[in-house]
């Protein structure tokens, strides 16, 4: 793995939607430094997916920060 365990952090969410499912969110953050030392950096612009769009089952397109 190219990271040190102090490098990167993952945070785990569970919650329930209105019906009571039940539903996570997970994010993961990772230092500057550890991003520098493989040749990116914290400035440039975030990636996105790119067309063709996901399969239908992951739900909306737009939902997804698009």
């Amino acid at each position: 793995m190219p990271f040190d365990e102090a490098d990167f952090r993952i945070d785990l969410m569970r919650c329930r939607d209105p019906e009571g499912r039940v539903y996570c969110h997970s994010q993961f953050s990772i230092r500057a430094d550890a991003l520098r030392r493989l040749g990116l950096h914290p400035d440039q612009p975030t990636s996105a997916a790119a067309d063709p769009p996901p399969p239908k089952w992951w739900g909306p397109w737009d939902s997804w920060g698009r």
